[in-house]
């Protein structure tokens, strides 16, 4: 089942961000109040989630504005291969409907071949692939 988080989530999407993101995961509180943020659960557990915003600018691959984007999806690894990144980003699809938007966007690491499996098996099309660079002034 997936639901919008609330605050009886918290403590559990916290850790799961933590398993996604590290010491970078932050607070979903930190993010702004409009953003989509859902949780799968399994018998009132929370075993993944996922948090998408309405991008206003320019989204690489995207023909309108505004784009619903997803900002980061996980599940953890004991509950993969049970539908429940499906149904979390069928929310978000859902979600992002409401909100006006026709587009459903997401990126991934190049190397992240997991990920890019993931997004085409949830019916995700890449669109075009980018190298950032940098150089000290």
């Amino acid at each position: 089942m997936v639901t919008p988080a609330a605050p009886e989530h918290r403590e559990r999407w916290l850790a799961l961000r933590a398993a996604l993101w590290g010491d970078e995961a932050g607070d979903p509180a930190d993010r702004p109040e409009d953003d989509g943020h859902f949780v799968a659960l399994v018998d009132g557990r929370v075993v993944g989630f996922a948090e998408a915003a309405i991008r206003h600018d320019y989204v690489n691959g995207c023909d309108t504005s505004p784009v619903a984007f997803l900002e980061g999806l996980f599940v953890d690894p004991e509950y993969r291969n049970r539908g429940a990144a499906r149904a979390l980003v069928a929310a978000v699809a859902d979600w992002g409907r409401a909100q006006g938007c026709s587009e459903f966007a997401s990126d991934a690491e190049i190397d992240n071949v997991d990920s890019l499996a993931m997004h085409r098996a949830l019916g995700f099309d890449e669109t075009e692939r980018v190298v950032y660079f940098r150089r000290d002034l």
